[in-house]
């Protein structure tokens, strides 16, 4: 059977093994292999949700090893070392007891394929500035996310228990980046800070706030949106008691503090980088395939790699044009739409029949800024082909995003047993993980 081996479970990665799999993996017309790094899937615009204890991960994560069975492919539990071209392999490096270390589980493999598909995603990119790597937390993985929200709460707990005055049990956080992460990061830490003070985490003092300041070196948040979407956001942002700085920029991020140009000090006891992404550095280490300066996979209109028509990259990891001089923007959407595109057309390659070539369609954004707040610009009929939307209807389309890649992952049913359970779990905990 026809080998396809996709690197990658992510949004697009996921969804196109799973159609790959009901529909050639289920009939024997091919044999269809995940992998990942990671046992389970958590949909990565989630993930300032997972940060901020707003989530529960067990409720939203699938476990790869169940949905492959489920929808008939394989699932491989490693992480992708290298390539080797002319024998068509993946090498896998060892799999260890925990991500830091510990005894081997599994020694390094090769996995062999026909057809390869990179879906690895994106990585922070820290644009080499000093302290950062070392003292701000990104929001790539899970388990990253998870190390956010327990040091927010280990902060919170401290401050609050060793704070000789009220102004003293203030917590500083700043967000470097004001791109949608950034953004809908502080708009949920704003809303967390309720739920800590019910709790008695934080104190009831408005002195004793969780102090939220955001960096961005641009002129404007949401650079990537209309401007309207950017005034409105900023607008909203600083009605929670946001600090907004546009045009500013990072020049060392330190244990407790930040440094901007200019000289200036921002105190910090947690800095979070939510600026700028690159490909995983395995990709320029792959022996002729073509990579730009973020690492992303050169592709034609096919996706397929420029210098191998064996390999196609999806997602972030892909350098995909879309107009004169406009490459397809690193969002869900197009992954989406790159894993729609990949399933018809790998599906047609496998009995011989031409590729096809990829068109991006922008449908527009969308960003929360808390529970009963959205606001976004998305496709519609006017003079600009789009029309501005904020408030309830956009947070019901933003909710519909997510609702929309779990019918394509999972189903229609289990969607929506999923969501039955999620609502149930809601009534029986806190609305913030408080552990």
């Amino acid at each position: 059977m026809h080998r396809i081996v996709i690197v990658g479970g992510g949004a697009g990665g996921l969804e196109l093994a799973t159609r790959l799999g009901n529909r050639l993996g289920k009939s024997g017309r091919a044999r269809v292999t995940l992998v990942d790094r990671c046992a389970v899937h958590v949909w990565k615009p989630l993930l300032h949700e997972v940060a901020t204890g707003s989530l529960d991960t067990h409720a939203h994560e699938i476990a790869y090893a169940a949905h492959s069975h489920w929808n008939h492919f394989t699932f491989v539990h490693g992480e992708m070392t290298g390539l080797d071209r002319e024998r068509r392999c993946v090498r896998l490096g060892p799999m260890l007891e925990a991500e830091d270390g510990g005894d081997e589980v599994l020694p390094s493999r090769d996995l062999e394929y026909d057809t390869l598909v990179l879906a690895l995603g994106s990585r922070t990119h820290f644009f080499g500035v000093p302290g950062a790597q070392e003292h701000a937390i990104a929001l790539d993985t899970l388990q990253q996310a998870e190390r956010l929200r327990k040091r927010l709460l280990q902060v919170c707990q401290r401050k609050r228990a060793l704070g000789a005055t009220e102004a003293h049990e203030a917590v500083d956080v700043a967000i470097i980046g004001g791109g949608a992460t950034g953004v809908e990061l502080a708009a949920e830490l704003r809303r967390m800070e309720s739920t800590l003070r019910q709790f008695r985490l934080l104190s009831e003092s408005p002195r004793a706030a969780m102090r939220i300041t955001l960096l961005e070196r641009g002129d404007r948040v949401l650079p990537a949106l209309p401007q309207r979407v950017s005034d409105t956001t900023q607008t909203t942002l600083e009605k929670m008691g946001i600090a907004v700085k546009v045009q500013t920029s990072v020049t060392r991020v330190g244990p407790e503090h930040v440094e901007v140009d200019g000289g200036a000090s921002i105190a910090a006891d947690i800095t979070i980088w939510a600026a700028g992404i690159k490909a995983p550095g395995v990709l320029a280490s792959l022996d002729g395939v073509a990579v730009n300066h973020i690492n992303q996979v050169k592709v034609t209109s096919s996706l397929q790699s420029e210098t191998d028509a064996n390999i196609f990259a999806l997602g972030d990891c892909a350098s995909c044009s879309w107009t004169a001089g406009v490459m397809v923007p690193p969002r869900a959407q197009a992954a989406h739409q790159q894993a729609m595109f990949l399933f018809k057309a790998l599906s047609a390659r496998v009995k011989g029949g031409r590729v096809g070539e990829f068109r991006y369609v922008d449908h527009g954004s969308l960003v929360s800024l808390g529970s009963p707040t959205a606001v976004g610009s998305v496709a519609g009929i006017n003079s600009s082909g789009r029309f501005f939307v904020e408030g309830f209807v956009a947070k019901l389309m933003y909710a519909a995003l997510y609702r929309k890649h779990l019918v394509a992952v999972s189903g229609l049913r289990r969607t929506v047993f999923a969501i039955a359970a999620q609502g149930l779990g809601r009534l029986l905990a806190p609305r913030v993980k408080l552990h």
